[in-house]
């Protein structure tokens, strides 16, 4: 998806007081909970409803090759960067850099990390209210005998009516609350061992249902054969953008997440296990969209990447492929709204835990009174966002309404600048012993890639999201 920092620490200088002991830090109870957690903060709504478009517009697999090359060569190396500093300082991703580097202005890394969380989770949880609402009108079977012209206008009327709105964006924020007070284990790690593993069972049927269709095989070419006469400057661009937004770098979120692996976790290997997740639910989603497109006979544009393609062009999408099978539509459309929620709630608990565990850690607060004050901060401002669609709609910021601008400021500079800021402070700033200690477990691990990695960070990966920067401003 497309504040100034109001927080304020204790102190500027690290003190073993001000975090956490190691000895009672709560961790990840085991390596596939620790992957899969990882793994449900990178996977969200941005790998469905961006990833198709930019494949299908931008030389099919031919973009595919590049956004692999991408996350190789910019994503796991700033991942692993965002794990290392997380698992070496055991503290949330502001405490962290406070500790690593005391005194300097290093320490704005990790603030501007937990205050892109926060802005991030108060309006994406609007659009987390909206996948839940359409989840019960899918199982309600209420997209049955629609025409084209009737789903804008269905989208239309619910988000601009506040009460609905609202009252879904707060069911999203309370589930979320309540996952992220029971704790890293029982919480965080529980729900990731149900959700994840959830979430692929609906993506292959989805993908066995639509690949079934009638004229599938169009959209499959469309989506995997290479075009590499649409390969440009602005492609290269965009796969690296979708590549670093679709794996959460720059939130804050993996570093979070890292600061509760255990000290045999192997952080080469987790980040490359993430970004291969990823990416498999990105493609899926292709193979879910592409072929039922085609066989309704629809043309995907640029306009159709984010909420409209889902909230819009999909559920017609859907009653049209599937026409001739009414139950076999419904199925399909029930389980595809359910995958939405699914990928939502996992993003949302990695964002609420991001803000959770600083406010607990830097005040000494209690995990659920830390808990409260976020949920209750998040929902004020996402209510905001929410009735920016309606009863606010005529309220800009640079042209833009309250939740545009969020998403824009969030997406276009936040995100970029602390991935830029977070590979810097790994390639030039940060002790290289710490840096080969973390990536090797302390020598008992081999890692003949680490002076490629350091490269990556010093040279490589600003360059590259300067490029992004640049491009999301129309430099480029």
């Amino acid at each position: 998806m497309y504040i100034a920092d109001n927080y304020h620490l204790h102190s500027d200088t690290y003190k073993e007081s001000d975090m956490s002991n190691n000895n009672t830090r709560e961790n990840f109870g085991s390596k596939i909970g620790a992957i899969l957690a990882a793994a449900g903060s990178a996977v969200g709504l941005g790998n469905i409803w961006r990833f198709p478009i930019e494949t299908g517009q931008n030389g099919g697999a031919a973009f595919i090759l590049i956004y692999i090359g991408c996350v190789l060569l910019l994503g796991i190396p700033i991942m692993m960067s965002e794990f290392l500093i997380g698992r070496h300082t055991q503290a949330n991703t502001a405490g962290a850099y406070r500790k690593l580097a005391p005194g300097t202005p290093w320490r704005w890394v990790g603030r501007l990390g937990v205050l892109s969380g926060f802005v991030i989770l108060s309006y994406y949880s609007v659009v987390a209210g909206w996948t839940a609402e359409y989840t019960i009108l899918a199982i309600g079977n209420a997209f049955e005998g629609k025409t084209t012209e009737d789903f804008p206008t269905i989208f239309t009327e619910f988000v601009s009516n506040p009460w609905k709105s609202v009252s879904w964006m707060l069911a999203f924020m309370i589930i979320t609350h309540v996952i992220v007070t029971r704790g890293v284990k029982s919480g965080i790690e529980k729900f990731s061992k149900l959700m994840m593993p959830a979430l692929f069972i609906i993506m292959i049927i989805l993908a066995i249902c639509s690949v079934a269709l009638p004229g599938a095989s169009q959209g499959l070419e469309f989506l995997l054969k290479p075009d590499f006469s649409k390969i440009t400057g602005s492609t290269i661009l965009s796969a690296m953008g979708q590549a670093f937004f679709s794996l959460s770098l720059g939130l804050g979120c993996l570093c979070t997440y890292a600061s509760y692996f255990n000290k045999e976790t192997n952080i080469g290997k987790t980040a490359l296990s993430v970004s291969i997740i990823d990416t498999f639910v990105a493609i899926m989603s292709g193979f879910i969209i592409f072929p039922a497109v085609f066989n309704a006979g629809y043309t995907l544009g640029s306009s159709d990447i984010g909420p409209s393609l889902l909230f819009i062009t999909m559920p017609n999408v859907f009653g049209q492929a599937f026409g001739s099978i009414p139950a076999l539509a419904y199925i399909v459309s029930a389980l595809f709204y359910s995958l939405l929620v699914l990928a939502a709630l996992t993003s949302t608990i990695s964002m609420h835990e991001v803000v959770t565990a600083y406010v607990s850690e830097e005040f000494s607060m209690s995990r659920r009174k830390a808990a409260t004050i976020v949920t209750l901060s998040c929902s004020i401002v996402g209510i905001v966002c929410a009735l920016s669609f309606g009863p606010f709609n005529e309220v800009k910021i640079f042209g833009m309404t309250i939740f545009d601008f969020f998403d824009y400021t969030a997406s276009n500079f936040m995100l970029p600048i602390g991935g830029m800021l977070i590979a810097i402070f790994t390639g030039w700033y940060l002790d290289k012993k710490i840096v080969r200690d973390e990536i090797t477990n302390n020598g008992t691990l081999r890692a003949p890639y680490l002076p490629l990695i350091i490269f990556i960070l010093k040279y490589i990966a600003p360059i590259a999201i300067a490029c992004i920067l640049l491009g999301q401003i129309g430099i480029f």
